[in-house]
């Protein structure tokens, strides 16, 4: 979307150029996901995230959905036992994506003049070659993406694509959790109704205004929607609520 010469955009604009998709269930994931899989010419895909927190030495990569299949029901396992640390060492240092070649191929996913832009993996320890696409979204939503095959060879422009389509679907996974979470402590309507209009840039006088409350009642709304989203502050709790479905 243009924006007129000069203009600046607020942050709730900026924060509705970043909102996702709200997803209902992890299988609302599986069709992106095999779109993204054709797109980079692969046979399968995975999603780990970082399990465990405070030591390093105390987190792990769980697989949390696949379609690797029964017959290849060890590919989890054999992943993480083959480059689980050191993805795990990856993610707190860099965002790159990852490749590595398999026993069967000659060269890693991707173009030879992309590589200062990827890490790249000891070859041949696994069957299958692949990427792994990292996502760092906070202490619970960080994680990797993985597409495996033969003969994977995305063009650098397909690798960057396949990037981002990765950062989103991890946010919609994290935005699920968190609903499910939430689901306990929800909103009430005054606070869903007083965020929405933050949302849209009005201030508290604004809002108490459209809303018939005194600016008083309007802030201690907002500040209590703050504190169930778990928020440090206003701007914040706005994006969580975007980001959990509360308001458009």
């Amino acid at each position: 979307m243009g924006y007129p010469a000069g203009r600046t955009m607020s942050s709730a604009e900026q924060l509705r150029t970043v909102r996702v998709n709200r997803i209902s269930s992890r299988s609302d994931l599986f069709p992106r996901l095999i779109a993204m899989q054709k797109l980079a010419d692969a046979q399968g895909f995975a999603i780990f995230r970082v399990s465990g927190s405070g030591l390093p030495a105390k987190q792990r990569l769980v697989c949390e959905l696949e379609n690797w299949g029964s017959s290849n029901a060890g590919f989890g396992k054999a992943f993480t036992d083959a480059y689980g640390d050191i993805l795990l060492d990856h993610i707190d240092k860099s965002l790159l994506p990852l490749s590595w070649a398999g026993g069967y191929d000659r060269a890693a996913p991707g173009p030879a003049d992309f590589s200062p832009f990827m890490t790249r993996l000891q070859d041949g320890i696994l069957s299958f070659s692949g990427l792994a696409f990292p996502v760092r979204l906070g202490a619970v939503g960080n994680g990797f993406i993985l597409f495996t095959g033969d003969e994977i060879d995305p063009s650098s422009d397909t690798i960057v694509e396949l990037h981002g389509r990765c950062c989103h679907i991890m946010m919609d996974l994290l935005s699920l959790d968190e609903r499910r979470t939430a689901a306990a402590e929800a909103l009430s309507e005054r606070e869903i109704a007083c965020l929405q209009l933050a949302g849209d840039g009005r201030i508290s006088e604004e809002i108490a205004d459209k809303l018939g409350l005194s600016v008083h009642t309007v802030n201690a709304y907002l500040g209590s929607a703050t504190i169930k989203l778990d928020s440090v502050n206003r701007i914040q709790a706005i994006a969580k609520a975007i980001r959990l479905g509360y308001i458009s």
